[in-house]
């Protein structure tokens, strides 16, 4: 009996080890994956201020006069041209998680989202194929020229949505991050709302 109990007891203990360790490398995946997302809104932010025809170093796409902050807003599309997201004010108003005729670019691609999930559709590092046609979240440091990412199943996105509210005097920039953490399915997604000085 003593055997038994002693044998119930490792036996708990084990199982207790094992889950604690699965819950451990899953807050640590998550954490990943939140990191990454942080990494891809600082990127969109640089990237709405890069000047016009500027191509840093190691970046495969240059916006050319697409720079939102110098050229205007006219290169901001429904379809999300190059992750620059355009969305009429009916569309703010409506949106409705029930109805995804009528969501918001960063929302999940199943609910009406824009994320495009066609990952031979996008630019790679080294290449500029894809440049001027690829529509959905931009790779991290397309761009920019950032360093990628180790350690992650898939390098993280930004979504640039252009919020004008009135001529100009009044606009700025909702940005939408997805990370991801050694696992594709760890997913974090995080916004910001920036307003360049050179807007003010």
């Amino acid at each position: 009996m003593l055997l038994l109990a002693l044998t119930g007891l490792v036996l708990f203990s084990a199982r207790y080890a094992s889950m604690s360790e699965r819950t451990s490398r899953n807050q640590l995946d998550v954490e990943r994956a939140r990191q990454a997302a942080e990494s891809a809104l600082r990127d969109a932010e640089r990237d709405i201020r890069l000047p016009t025809g500027a191509t840093p170093t190691g970046a495969p796409c240059t916006r050319g006069a697409a720079r939102p902050v110098y050229e205007g807003f006219s290169s901001f599309s429904l379809d999300c041209l190059g992750g620059q997201c355009e969305t009429t004010e009916a569309g703010f108003t409506s949106a409705n998680w029930s109805d995804s005729t009528t969501a918001e670019p960063w929302w999940p691609d199943d609910r009406g989202g824009r994320w495009n999930n066609t990952l031979s559709s996008k630019p790679a590092r080294g290449s500029s194929a894809n440049c001027t046609t690829f529509t959905g979240g931009v790779p991290l440091g397309t761009y920019t020229g950032v360093d990628l990412i180790p350690g992650v199943a898939r390098q993280p996105e930004y979504l640039i949505e252009l919020i004008d509210r009135g001529s100009g005097t009044n606009t700025f920039f909702r940005i939408t991050a997805r990370g991801f953490g050694a696992s594709e399915q760890t997913q974090v997604v995080m916004q910001s709302y920036f307003r360049p000085f050179e807007l003010q």
